[in-house]
């Protein structure tokens, strides 16, 4: 069986693509958090990619694939750590991949790296400019991991590197900035403000992950989900109320909540509720033949 080494596997995408890909790969883990209860189709080692004993795994168990999802996606730590694991662990996990003969590496990143501007077309293509640092700093790391794995791509041409860019994801397992957001009781939105947002379902991300696998992806792709929607109309199907607020009344009540630690939505990400930030998933269904199995309706039932 082909070796398969998952970053970041105690969360709930590592899980769910451990279990998605249980029968055709032999299963490494590694993550910061560990994985009480793990399967036993999958050797979870409880380590930091930070540290020397990340790269002892790559030696000592060669994979022949590598899917990178160690990543710090909240915003309740210091943006000092956030930048220290999501760049920091991914160049050692690059030169690691590089020394030990790693064949094909996968990447999960986002389509935030777009960046919520008032300009934005209504589909970005992968060839769009990364604008999230303009108004999103809090996140520009995830734009700084890209240019290091887009870096690596062209100078090993022998390893097959994707870069996948989901749009919202929600389910069960998945936590994120805009499912906390949704998942208020009254959820409050800008004044005047009504974007367009796609959303994909968690297991759809997973299955995307699988297909980049095997299908030996090279180069960036977004993925899209079933649709797109109107903010309102989304808040509306999860079954939450909502509260139209105006802008500095908004800032003012999203940056509150984010300090008192009622939900993981910074200030800076108000933007994503007022401008739209929709892809073009089009090269990634021509690469892979993908097609999500969960409607918006399913996605929203998900969380709701």
């Amino acid at each position: 069986m082909k070796r398969l080494l998952i970053t970041g596997i105690s969360g709930g995408q590592g899980r769910l693509l451990a279990k998605r890909l249980s029968e055709g790969w032999q299963i490494t883990g590694v993550d910061r958090v560990p994985w009480e209860g793990a399967p036993e189709y999958v050797d979870v080692k409880t380590l930091d990619l930070r540290k020397k004993k990340f790269e002892d795994v790559l030696r000592k168990n060669r994979p022949d694939a590598v899917v990178h999802l160690a990543f710090v996606r909240h915003f309740r730590g210091s943006n000092e750590l956030r930048h220290e694991v999501n760049v920091g662990g991914t160049r050692r996990l690059l030169n690691s991949c590089a020394r030990y003969g790693v064949k094909q590496l996968v990447v999960l990143s986002s389509a935030y790296v777009y960046g919520a501007l008032p300009e934005n077309p209504m589909y970005m293509d992968e060839d769009s400019p990364l604008n999230v640092a303009r108004n999103f700093p809090d996140i520009r790391d995830l734009a700084e991991v890209e240019g290091l794995v887009s870096s690596f791509l062209w100078k090993y041409p022998e390893i097959s590197t994707s870069i996948l860019r989901p749009v919202n994801t929600l389910g069960y397992y998945v936590h994120s900035a805009i499912g906390s957001y949704l998942g208020l009781d009254i959820v409050p939105t800008v004044t005047g403000f009504n974007p367009m947002l796609q959303f994909i379902h968690e297991e759809d991300v997973c299955e995307a992950l699988a297909l980049a696998i095997e299908n030996q992806l090279r180069g960036v792709f977004n993925v899209a989900g079933p649709g797109a929607v109107p903010l309102k109309t989304a808040i509306h199907e999860i079954g939450r109320r909502r509260i139209s607020v105006p802008e500095p009344l908004a800032h003012l009540i999203i940056r509150e909540l984010f300090r008192f630690r009622v939900y993981d939505f910074p200030p800076a990400a108000m933007d994503f509720i007022k401008y739209q930030c929709t892809v073009d998933g089009s090269r990634f269904v021509e690469a892979t033949g993908f097609k999500p199995l969960f409607s918006l309706r399913d996605v929203f039932a998900s969380v709701a």
